[in-house]
């Protein structure tokens, strides 16, 4: 095992009727005015923009609205929110929704001090401070409500880059699975995908780590048992808890303990396609990668990877484990084929193209632009 640091300041609320506990914590923290942001609405129609606007107004907390962060987020409305918390004189941001949401509220803390943070992006500038964020969560995907990471598009040179800071990190979140009830079918299952994701961005880089792997093994069996579930009954709520914790167990430290911080090639590559597709879900693009990533790269750790093969999916072949799991995510609805997402052979060169806009790529194997379209090949 790698030697590690473990650290996490975010204190988490999680379970039901937690929403309302927003407003305390903020007051608890001194600050009396925040900026509000928010997606494209759906906050309102199941009634959590309620609750934390009462909780609000019970605390004495003023706030300034901004709304319609997309998924995929992008820089220009990430500028625009900017702005407005500089001349509001916001003193928090207060992120409602999931990780597109979390990850612009991460970017605009971090924005008001840097004359631009695409700079902080690109790595030409280091982020020294952050107006402290809260988070009530609305989907389970990222674990951006516990983690130091966000990622963002600039939409006009059509980058999607990720960036950590331990100056992201939420000082609070607040987890209440009830108000996933209403999500869209296609929202839960694209969350669980990439958390699966994340769980894997580590797993492989193991060699012998029998407590992180045995861990991670558990919480992608668990999420799956979760989403089956879900998907017969969606107000199952032990299903729809079990599945929004062991989302934000995937990627908020542990999952990544002692595995030299993982191999994030198949994100990366993932972000290529919704750079140039920005209307792809990041969980569909991801559901389509992944299994082809794992095809490519399984020679460079053929222990773990058969181990995975056998522990999570049961079969004795890395070919056998992507089948099965190509067959699990078709059960659930995702796509598995480029070809699902339009994406034909002519397409691939420009994404190869892009996903080589990260200084590097890879760590299991440094991967050039050949290795980028051979695994986009596989996934046709």
């Amino acid at each position: 095992m790698e030697n590690f640091v473990f650290e996490n300041p975010t204190r988490l609320i999680f379970g039901k009727n937690t929403i309302g506990r927003i407003g305390p914590e903020i007051k608890k923290a001194g600050i009396r005015k925040v900026l509000f942001l928010a997606g494209g609405g759906s906050i309102k129609r199941n009634r959590v923009y309620q609750k934390v606007v009462r909780s609000l107004q019970e605390n004495k907390i003023s706030w300034v609205e901004v709304w319609g962060v997309k998924p995929n987020p992008v820089l220009s409305k990430v500028r625009e929110a900017i702005k407005t918390a500089r001349r509001e004189k916001v003193q928090a941001v207060l992120a409602v929704g999931g990780g597109s949401v979390i990850d612009s509220g991460k970017a605009i803390c971090a924005g008001v001090y840097l004359k631009d943070i695409w700079q902080a992006f690109e790595g030409k500038v280091k982020i020294e401070r952050a107006l402290p964020l809260f988070v009530v969560l609305t989907l389970s995907a990222t674990a951006s409500e516990m983690n130091q990471w966000a990622v963002l598009t600039n939409e006009e040179e059509k980058k999607k880059f990720g960036l950590g800071s331990r100056h992201f990190y939420p000082r609070v979140s607040i987890v209440d699975p009830t108000a996933q009830y209403s999500l869209p079918w296609e929202q839960v299952v694209n969350g669980a995908i990439d958390g699966i994701s994340h769980i894997m961005e580590n797993y492989f880089l193991g060699k012998g780590e029998e407590a992180s792997l045995a861990y991670n093994e558990s919480l992608i069996l668990s999420i799956i048992e979760a989403v089956d579930k879900i998907q017969e009954n969606p107000r199952d709520y032990q299903a729809r808890a079990n599945l929004c914790w062991c989302i934000t167990l995937a990627h908020n430290g542990f999952a990544g303990a002692g595995l030299s911080g993982g191999d994030w090639s198949a994100h990366r590559i993932e972000h290529s396609i919704s750079a140039l597709y920005p209307e792809v879900a990041h969980g569909k693009g991801l559901a389509v990668v992944f299994p082809a990533w794992l095809l490519y790269m399984q020679k460079y750790n053929p222990k773990t990877f058969l181990r995975f093969a056998k522990n999570v999916w049961r079969v004795k072949s890395v070919e056998g484990a992507v089948k099965k799991m190509r067959r699990k995510y078709k059960s659930w609805g995702a796509p598995v084929r480029l070809r699902e997402l339009g994406i034909r052979e002519k397409d691939i060169s420009a994404l190869a193209e892009n996903a080589m806009l990260f200084p590097s790529l890879g760590v299991l194997k440094r991967l050039n632009k050949k290795d980028v379209k051979e695994i986009l090949k596989l996934a046709l």
